[in-house]
Formats: C-alpha cells, structure tokens, sequence
C-alpha cells in the first residue's frame, strides 16, 4: 500500500477497511508507534517529561516499556488489535491487551493506572461501519498532540518491508509474557465510582434506558448504571458489525430508539455511547435530544453546586458559550483551544481544569483520564438528575433565568466547484465581513478558522471540515433560532462567494 495514506486527522487515523486499511498499514502504524515510545526523548518512557511526571506523583518508572492495547466492536477489531499487539511486542515493548472490547476511555485509564508509555486503540469511533482505524494514547492518558502524530507519521514512511513484517505471533507472545491479557472493566468501575456518587443516583431510584449502539460501551455504559443502583433499560447491547446499516453516532437521528423507550417507559433519562464509547447522547424523560453543549453546561453547574467542585473551565473555540455563562455565575475562569479534543485535553492533564469539553460530544473531568470520556459524561447526568429530582429541560429552564437563551447549529457545506479553501480563507482574512445578519461584528477569532463574535453575543464559525478539500464547518449561535437562521444564511453566502 502507498503509506502516504497514512495520515492522523483530528481523532486518529481512520480508513476504509480493506482499501487503505488493513494488516500491513496498520503494522506499519504499530511499529512506529513502538519506535516511538522507544526512541523519542521528550514523550517516549525514557524521557525527562515522563519522568518528572511519576515522581511528581510519587511514582516510579515501569523497568520495561508497556502498551496498552484495546479495540471497538467493527468487523475484525479484535483480529487487527491482535495484528498490532503481535508488531509492537517484536519490538520488545510488553502489550496489555484486552480481553473483550474496550472503550478509548477505558484505554486511556489503563494507561494511566498501569504507567505505560502509551496505548493504542483499534476503532473508527463514530465513522461508518466500513471503516477502521487506531488511536494512539501517549503516556499522560489524552489524545495525541499533532507533534507527536507527526512523528509517528514520518516513522511509518521511514520503515523498510522487513521492519514491517517483523512481528511475534499472539499466542507465542502470550506465552513468553510479552503480551498479558487482562479484564479491564473492575479498574474502570473503580475510577468512575471514586468520581462520582454513586449513593446519590441508587437514592433517587433512577428508571434509565441505556443504549450502547451496538458499539464498545455494551459492557459498560449499563453495569456501570446498575452499580449505581439505577434500573436499567437495554438497547443495541448485541455485536453488530454493521451498526444497523448506520454510523454508530450519538447524534439525534441515531437515537429515535432510544427516546421511544424512555418515552413509552415514563423513564428518567436516556443515555448513549458512540462506537467506542468517548463521546455521549442524552435524551430527557419526555423524549427531548439535550445537545452536547447543553450538557457540558449541566455538568460543570452540577460540578460546582451539587459537588461543591471548583477549577477553571475549558472548552474548543466553537463550542457554545452557555458553558462560559455557567462558569462567570460562579466566578470561573474560561479557557478556549482550537478544535480537536487533543487540546483540551492537554490542559485537562495540568490538574487544574475542573472540566473540558466540545460540542461534538466530548467531556471529561478533574482527576480523570484527559481524554473525552461518555461513560462519565452519561452517568454525571444520572447523577444530576438524581441530585435535583427533576427533568434536565426544568434544570436548563431554570438556568436559562440567570445565563440568557442559547441555540446553536453545526452544518456542513461544500464550496462550489469553482472554489478553492485556500481563496475562502484567503478572503476571509484579509476582507472579512463587519456586519453579520444585522449585527455588527465585534470581534474575529482565528484560534481555528474564522469565529465571527457579534455585540449581542451571537456569533457565526467557518473552519476547514477536514473531511476534503472543499467542505466546510459552519457553527452558528444566538438567543433564538430566527438569529440563527440568519446567521446560517450568512454563512452559506460567504462560503459561495455571494456575501
């Protein structure tokens, strides 16, 4: 295969499987990955920054490098995590490899807990069923930041044929204690219930409909609830390779199931787990989707007024500002990253963020994994529901009396034939509009792609999508959806070109 292909975007690689993805490519992934660990000075176990973190913790460094390794529930995962286990032992670094399917939270804890040098997770996330694709977890537990990807990258085109094919067979490898099959479901418990309280949700008698959309979080989202005392409603907990014909996503459309139960079962809540369980879908007692950055708004005023939490708040530069709302009601300080969990996280790792999160689903918490985590994120709002005893639109109805009114959009748009990104861009930068659906602008932020700030608060993003070329992201926000119907209409000119 041409290993140009292999490229990290946002979340990892992902690709096609038996196009751009399959055994070879991904041990070429796998033996960089290794190399890495092993040879780069600043992020691989022998280096300074490492080494400083343990003893900053009080621990002690492992006296052989280790990997952790997991994978989702797409066709062959556990056959391509096996493939990667097998290439990154034959470097002489221990794996840790799981023995069923396992979230990349769940990973990125076993990371943590075991001081490994990083880990490695066989899953497309939210993609469609016919890809596949791999994270890579550095030591700290969190995404992958771009300089490390990019090394790894660069690795995959230096490697030689015979470097590739170099691998231990995975029972082989089991037997000479290379590769250590482990459950990595009771440390995961264990972290989530030293998080959260637990006594709160069992009082309340919480009736829940959790659905794993046929992905990794089936054999955690609804224990993890039933040891919380909750009763629990399962959906889509059974394998299936093909997601019912569509992406494994937590996004509304996905989740019709998901309200039908709740809403024919008069059920407190329903929760949700994209394919391999790090980003969350919420839906009320009365059936009502609750957006993600609604959620993350809910969390941090539960954090802060039921759990008595404080820390500064961060969040990607378009996700709503109803969580820096939340965050001034109690004298918190925001912080803004561009997009891509990798940079929330990386400030999540300093210890002194109570909560980071994104509008594309993604959250998690002071003292735990700053990797997005939907586990977590689905059972704080079982947990907040169980505090305040009432539907999450009364809690946000409530808030809305102290914070003002937000609604927001996200879409996607693609540039006319006769469009460049790079004359957008361009444009944008350097004859930028100053007045937007009839409102002046009052600041632009950069921080990724262009965020248009508008004096009522209101404000319109465009940023690259990633996903080609010519397609791009627009993100709208206002107090009411007649501002962000034109504000959404603006965005469309500017991207044709008639703005």
């Amino acid at each position: 295969m041409a290993t140009q292909n292999i490229k990290f975007g946002t979340s990892g690689w992902r690709a096609v499987i038996g196009e751009d993805f399959n055994i070879a490519a991904l041990r070429r992934v796998s033996h960089a990955a290794a190399e890495h660990v092993k040879e780069n000075k600043e992020y691989g176990y022998k280096g300074e920054e490492y080494l400083l973190s343990l003893r900053k913790d009080g621990r002690t460094a492992p006296k052989t490098p280790s990997v952790i390794v997991g994978y989702d529930c797409r066709y062959m995962s556990e056959d391509f995590a096996k493939n990667a286990a097998e290439a990154i032992a034959a470097e002489g670094i221990t794996v840790v490899f799981s023995d069923r399917e396992a979230p990349t939270p769940v990973t990125a804890w076993e990371v943590l807990r075991n001081h490994a040098s990083g880990g490695l997770t066989l899953t497309a996330s939210q993609n469609p069923p016919e890809y596949s694709g791999l994270k890579w977890t550095p030591y700290w537990g969190g995404p992958a930041l771009p300089e490390i990807t990019a090394d790894i990258e660069a690795r995959v085109q230096a490697l030689t044929i015979a470097e590739v094919e170099k691998h231990i067979p995975f029972e082989h490898g089991v037997s000479a204690g290379m590769i250590r099959v482990q459950d990595f479901h009771e440390d995961y418990f264990s972290q989530l219930s030293s998080l959260l309280d637990l006594g709160a949700i069992k009082k309340a008698g919480l009736r829940i409909a959790a659905d794993a959309v046929n992905g990794a979080a089936r054999g955690y989202l609804r224990p993890m609830l039933e040891r919380a005392g909750a009763s629990v409603t399962a959906l889509r907990e059974e394998r299936d390779v093909l997601f019912g014909g569509r992406s494994p996503d937590t996004g509304e459309e996905n989740l019709k199931g998901l309200r039908e139960a709740v809403v024919k079962g008069k059920l407190s809540l329903g929760l949700a787990c994209d394919g391999d369980a790090d980003r969350f879908g919420v839906i009320d007692s009365d059936g009502t989707w609750i957006s993600p950055n609604l959620v993350l708004g809910l969390a941090l005023e539960h954090l802060v007024r039921n759990r008595g939490l404080k820390g500064k708040v961060v969040r990607t530069v378009v996700t709503s500002h109803f969580v820096d709302a939340i965050a001034r009601s109690h004298g918190l300080e925001v912080r803004e990253t561009a997009v891509g969990f990798k940079h929330v996280g990386n400030l999540l790792r300093t210890g002194q963020y109570l909560i980071g999160g994104e509008e594309s689903g993604g959250l998690s918490v002071m003292g735990h994994v700053p990797e997005k985590d939907g586990i977590l994120a689905c059972l704080l709002m079982a947990e907040l529901v169980a505090y305040e005893r009432k539907p999450l639109k009364k809690i946000l109805a409530e808030l809305s009396k102290k914070t003002g009114s937000f609604s927001n959009t996200r879409l996607t748009l693609q540039l006319d034939k006769h469009m460049h990104m790079e004359s957008l861009l361009e444009r944008l930068k350097l004859n930028p509009p100053l007045s937007l659906a009839g409102t002046s602008v009052w600041r632009i932020d950069q921080t990724d792609g262009f965020k248009f700030i508008m004096k009522d608060g209101s404000w319109l993003g465009l940023r690259p999508a990633g996903l080609g070329e010519s397609t791009v992201r627009l993100y709208a926000e206002a107090a009411d959806q007649k501002k962000i119907a034109a504000l959404c209409e603006a965005g469309r000119k500017i991207v044709s070109g008639k703005f």
